[in-house]
């Protein structure tokens, strides 16, 4: 089962101004990246925060929300859990799922990082500069990538694939 992050960034390095900032300064190009990506996976995975900024089941993915409160999470299609990453991904991959997108943010980026179990990054570079906010994780790694790929996007953004190199 192929478990990836994607994520849209800033030239400075930030997924948003503020744990609120709805994703709309990342252009059509990027979206349409995401929305491609995770449909071939089957499975979107993300925290809290992120889901608020969407507040739906993503159509044609299997929506899971990692929360301490399920009870706050009430959108028809989604679920909710607070399993490691590691239990998340043996549960899924007993059920057949064929892939995993983790979706953000920075808290579950670096969940899922630090467990050690993503294979592949898919890094949309924007044209953007913020200056602060939000940064694509939020703990300290040491995590090497290997470069698979860089697509030039319309709206002057560049798509990077990346495989992770396992310890």
């Amino acid at each position: 089962m192929n478990v990836f992050i994607i994520a849209a960034i800033t030239i400075d390095g930030f997924i948003g101004r503020s744990s609120g900032h709805i994703a709309d300064w990342t252009g059509k190009a990027d979206k349409q990246v995401f929305v491609r990506l995770t449909k071939e996976a089957g499975v979107v995975v993300m925290g809290s925060r992120t889901f608020a900024t969407i507040g739906r089941a993503l159509p044609g993915r299997r929506t899971i929300v990692y929360t301490s409160n399920p009870e706050k999470i009430n959108a028809d299609g989604v679920e909710t859990t607070n399993e490691t990453p590691a239990d998340l991904l043996d549960r899924l991959n007993k059920e057949g799922a064929k892939g995993v997108a983790i979706c953000g943010g920075a808290t579950i980026y670096s969940l899922f990082m630090d467990s050690g179990l993503v294979n592949e990054m898919y890094l949309t570079i924007v044209p953007v500069l913020f200056g602060q906010g939000v940064p694509l994780f939020d703990s300290s790694l040491d995590v090497k990538l290997h470069l698979h790929k860089s697509t030039p996007l319309k709206d002057d953004a560049l798509l990077l694939h990346y495989g992770i190199e396992k310890h």
